[in-house]
């Protein structure tokens, strides 16, 4: 079982945690958490993109003329592809890009993620923040005693801190996720991923 120094925040030691093997110890599963990135990022698409043919555009439904005897090509309609204010042949069309990942895969991922951060010296765990009222001038100077000012940060707080999210959601460059929300892709997008101490309990019941 590994363990991980605690710090506060004022960035000094304050214990240390161990951590999970199940969890924070095992192989990552590289192909498992592209999988899963890949399905998250197709499920922001809207998907909303569309495009007429000749079947939907307006108009053309009388043949502009006769088949024969005129010396030009045959046509019958104005609405076909070659033509201006036609359809579209091939375009886009309204659609759902959702790819199906199993919640075991999606868990693994997780697993894997969380390994990773830790094998890699990304991770850091720290006591839980007690905001008074919101602050970010009090979150910056936590970020600064933790060194990571500056750094693309993804920051896991108790689900209901509402102060700390508060607190941290206007700095640049930081992604404030309540412990019920944790994905793959926020667990990899950043430099350092910061977990609160009581979240670490959390997430080690759920993916153990």
């Amino acid at each position: 079982m590994a363990t991980l120094e605690i710090k506060d925040a004022k960035g000094k030691a304050s214990g240390k945690a161990e951590l999970v093997d199940a969890v924070f110890g095992i192989e990552p599963n590289m192909h498992v958490m592209h999988r899963t990135v890949r399905a998250q990022e197709a499920e922001l698409r809207q998907g909303t993109a569309n495009t007429k043919t000749r079947g939907m555009v307006r108009g053309g439904g009388k043949k502009p003329w006769r088949q024969k005897g005129t010396g030009r090509a045959r046509q019958g309609t104005i609405r076909a592809p070659h033509w201006r204010g036609g359809g579209v042949v091939f375009g886009p069309h309204s659609r759902l890009y959702l790819q199906k990942v199993n919640n075991k895969e999606v868990k693994l991922a997780m697993r894997s993620a969380l390994s990773a951060k830790l094998a890699d010296g990304e991770l850091i765990i720290v006591k839980d923040m007690d905001f008074e009222k919101p602050s970010t001038k009090q979150a910056v100077e936590i970020m600064r005693a933790l060194g990571i000012e500056g750094m693309r940060t993804t920051l896991i707080i108790g689900t209901y801190d509402v102060n700390a999210f508060l607190s941290f959601r206007n700095i640049p460059r930081v992604e404030v996720l309540p412990v019920s929300a944790i994905n793959t892709y926020d667990l990899l997008n950043n430099k350092r991923l910061v977990i609160s101490e009581s979240c670490l309990k959390r997430i080690e019941e759920v993916l153990a």
